[in-house]
């Protein structure tokens, strides 16, 4: 069964023009999941873009800009990246919509940021000057390990207790949310994955890029919990 799912994405300027640009890795990480990709564009109303979520199946939050730290109630860091306003409008409207309607979320890279800001988290806004460590985590070539938490839903997923992964970062969890639970790790002990502390709605964010990779676990964990019948979980 095929089945659609909102995915958020980035503005990007080409030619002098605004776009609104997904990664290609999502659409076809999505599609080998068969699920089909509803892009909501970030420059919609938070309202009028919660409106898709009544003909979709799930929501993926995926990466791009940094979250403003307004949105968490701290000063911009020296080092913040670019930010984006109204997609933090959209993502966070869209969260609170997804969770009142119990559907699915799969939270990529900016993605569990947002997720946890949207709970009531914080974050670091640059990891190597705020927590310094001995992984260099924006190294876009480099992988490390994680250690995932025994019978947690990324357990249950990713069918391993540790992993390699391709993540690339300047930001991550600080304060984690009230409502959440860390279940991944990377060595230096950066949040690297999280999920609700109730398990309702069926959630998994992920500081990595699992599109990138041929391995598709996660897209097929959260396909599953797409096609679920209507209140199970």
């Amino acid at each position: 069964m095929t089945r659609v799912v909102a995915v958020t994405a980035p503005l990007r300027t080409d030619a002098g023009r605004e776009r609104v640009a997904l990664n290609s890795a999502y659409v076809r990480a999505l599609a080998r999941a068969r699920l089909v990709p509803l892009i909501v564009p970030p420059i919609l109303d938070p309202e009028e873009a919660c409106a898709a979520l009544d003909r979709v199946h799930g929501l993926v939050l995926t990466g791009g800009e940094d979250v403003s730290p307004a949105r968490y109630g701290a000063r911009p860091h020296p080092k913040l990246g670019e930010t984006d306003g109204a997609r933090d409008a959209v993502e966070l409207g869209l969260i609170a919509a997804a969770r009142a309607r119990r559907l699915p979320i799969l939270a990529i890279c900016r993605g569990i940021q947002i997720l946890n800001v949207a709970l009531g988290g914080t974050l670091y806004q640059d990891l190597s000057s705020e927590r310094r460590g001995a992984i260099d985590h924006a190294d876009t070539r480099s992988r490390h390990a994680v250690r995932v938490e025994p019978g947690s839903l990324l357990h249950r997923t990713l069918a391993t207790l540790e992993a390699s992964v391709n993540s690339r970062h300047h930001q991550a969890i600080r304060d984690l949310a009230p409502s959440l639970v860390a279940t991944a790790w990377a060595p230096d002990g950066v949040i690297e994955a999280a999920e609700p502390r109730d398990g309702e709605p069926w959630t998994l964010a992920v500081q990595w890029h699992p599109e990138d990779d041929v391995e598709g676990a996660l897209f097929r964990g959260f396909a599953e919990a797409v096609r679920l019948p209507e209140g199970v979980v």
